[in-house]
Formats: C-alpha cells, sequence, structure tokens
C-alpha cells in the first residue's frame, strides 16, 4: 500500500494565503480521486470536506471555501496542491489529503490518509 505526504501548512493573518501540497507515492497504477478534508478543533474527530479533483480533472469544493482556495494536481497526478488564499480564522484545522481509487483496478481498490498539516490563521 502507498502513502500520502502532506506539506505547506502554517501560521498566517486573516487575509493571507497559503498554498498546502500533497505527494502520493506507492500505490496502484490505476485511476484515483484526490481531495482535501480538514478537521477543526472545536469539531472533534470529524473531518470535514474541503475539495476534490477526480480521475477525470474535474474539481469540487466545500461552500465555505468555493472562490477562495483552489485544487490543482500536476501533470503525473502524484501531487495535488490546495492553493488557499482570503483565509479566515475558521479555516484554522489540521488539512487531510485522502485518495480513493475509482472504477476497476486489478490490485483492488485502495484508500488512505495522509498525516496532516496544521494551519492556523489569526486574526
Amino acid at each position: 500500500q502507498g502513502s500520502l505526504a502532506e506539506s505547506g501548512g502554517g501560521s498566517v493573518q486573516a487575509g493571507g494565503s497559503l498554498k498546502l501540497s500533497c505527494t502520493a507515492s506507492g500505490f496502484p497504477l490505476c485511476r484515483y480521486d484526490m481531495s482535501w478534508y480538514r478537521q477543526r478543533e472545536d469539531k472533534g474527530q470529524e473531518r470535514e470536506f474541503v475539495s476534490v479533483i477526480n480521475s477525470d480533472g474535474t474539481t469540487s469544493y466545500a461552500d465555505s471555501v468555493k472562490g477562495r482556495f483552489t485544487i490543482s494536481q500536476d501533470n503525473a497526478r502524484t501531487t495535488m496542491y490546495l492553493q488557499m488564499s482570503g483565509l479566515k480564522p475558521e479555516d484554522t484545522a489540521m488539512y487531510y489529503c485522502r485518495i480513493v481509487s475509482r472504477g476497476f483496478c486489478n490490485r483492488g481498490p485502495f484508500s488512505g490518509w495522509g498525516q496532516g498539516t496544521q494551519v492556523t490563521v489569526s486574526a
């Protein structure tokens, strides 16, 4: 099974920007979706969907980040990015990337989570 590694988190003031990265390695060469979730301290263990980039390149965003965050991938589709602008204190959370296989994969379906990267936005 493969692994996911996030980076790019940090502390910024409200209105600032950060760019998160997530690199996938060791997964089978099958179609997959990659997404970002976040976990806020005031929400306990709940992980909130942020954005997804599907295997066909289509994207989707949570209403709370639409227009401020942009998801993308490199040409090899092994590294996913989340460009975050207009950050708000309520964006403060641990951000996790996730991978989920799509359709048939001769090595069987797969999924995984990264370890997370902390984003802190101060007022």
